[in-house]
């Protein structure tokens, strides 16, 4: 890393929340590569959007929300997810001038002198007066441990390695899992194998009619009490239940969906239960979910002693200068937009209030 260039705001990610962040700071009067950057790894446009499965079409996205500035208008809902949103968030891109890096990896922040953040990074350094961090989950996969995984002799994968339902064909499959992709990927997943068997740790919460602003706002708030406790936060849909449309009612009917309770242990062959019920497997498939990819802040000693990073607002309760966007509450894509803009506000009374370092 020989070069450094000094900006005031660096943006880290261009999912959602990060083009969210930028397209209010541009806004706002910062012009993009003068002012602020915009810095991300995948290797195109679509933020975790362009990695997600061939099979999810964007009429099976469930609340996906245009970006500020532009509608989404006219996308097939046959077409492919990935495909669909990777367009659009290029097209946003261009339209707003937002000038995103990539491919960029954020390797750590730390503290600078003059009061700058360092983002260092696979291309160079960058001091800057204030932080977007909107790296997502896609990059953190949770894989939970149990009894005997090591020994399990057939094929383990997780949803960020899901790539559509024909691989299973004739395979005894576990979905482990009882989010809105564990039920995605059993539906599709069923009409292939030549078994399958659902497993969660709590039962699964579906949740009937319309959710309506004052459910998603009771959600939210659920989500953002967390956070303001510094505990890790968890994803807006834990506490929304599963909608029960019309494909979970059949899946239910035809006994797709018929939820056992979490093994307690993997064996070579399969998933055993204390009292002697054993299954053969031929895959476990693990849609247990994401964590926060925050392991680049570390040196910022941000984390409280809950494990996660206690948040006022939109920024980080320890430094004002760092703000995460798409953490916790607003990690929906409706959130992220609000937080965004809400960020974007905050750094600009933060730094008008300590004019820049001479």
């Amino acid at each position: 890393m020989n070069n450094t260039r000094e900006v005031d705001v660096v943006v880290i990610g261009a999912g959602q929340a990060g083009l969210a962040g930028a397209y209010h700071l541009r806004r706002s009067g910062y012009q993009p590569g003068r002012d602020f950057v915009v810095l991300d790894h995948s290797p195109g446009p679509g933020g975790a959007w362009q990695f997600r499965w061939p099979s999810l079409t964007y009429g099976k996205v469930h609340g996906m929300h245009a970006l500020p500035g532009m509608e989404l208008t006219d996308a097939d809902p046959q077409r492919p997810s990935a495909e669909v949103i990777s367009a659009y968030f290029d097209q946003y891109e261009r339209t707003f001038d937002l000038r995103v890096r990539r491919p960029v990896d954020v390797r750590a922040v730390r503290e600078g002198t003059g009061g700058r953040l360092l983002v260092e990074t696979s291309d160079g350094v960058w001091p800057a007066r204030a932080l977007i961090n909107a790296t997502g989950t896609w990059d953190r996969p949770f894989w939970p441990r149990y009894p005997g995984q090591e020994t399990f002799r057939g094929r383990q994968l997780h949803t960020a390695q899901y790539a559509g339902p024909e691989e299973f064909a004739g395979q005894r499959v576990v979905v482990v899992g009882g989010g809105a992709s564990g039920t995605q990927h059993l539906l599709e997943i069923a009409s292939h194998a030549a078994a399958t068997t659902w497993v969660t740790r709590r039962p699964p919460v579906f949740r009937e009619g319309p959710f309506d602003e004052e459910a998603g706002r009771a959600a939210v708030a659920l989500v953002e009490e967390r956070v303001r406790q510094g505990l890790p936060p968890r994803s807006v849909v834990s506490v929304t239940g599963l909608p029960l449309n019309d494909a979970i009612r059949q899946g239910i009917e035809d006994g797709v969906l018929d939820r056992q309770p979490m093994f307690d242990r993997i064996t070579p062959t399969g998933m055993a239960w204390t009292g002697g019920r054993h299954i053969d497997a031929d895959v476990i498939l693990w849609a247990t979910g994401f964590r926060a990819a925050i392991d680049h802040l570390a040196p910022l000693r941000l984390r409280a002693p809950g494990g996660g990073i206690r948040m006022e607002g939109t920024h980080a309760a320890a430094d004002p200068r760092v703000h995460l966007v798409g953490y916790g509450p607003s990690a929906s894509t409706i959130g992220a937009n609000r937080a965004g803009r809400a960020a974007v506000r905050d750094i600009r009374r933060l730094l008008e209030r300590e004019p820049a370092a001479a």
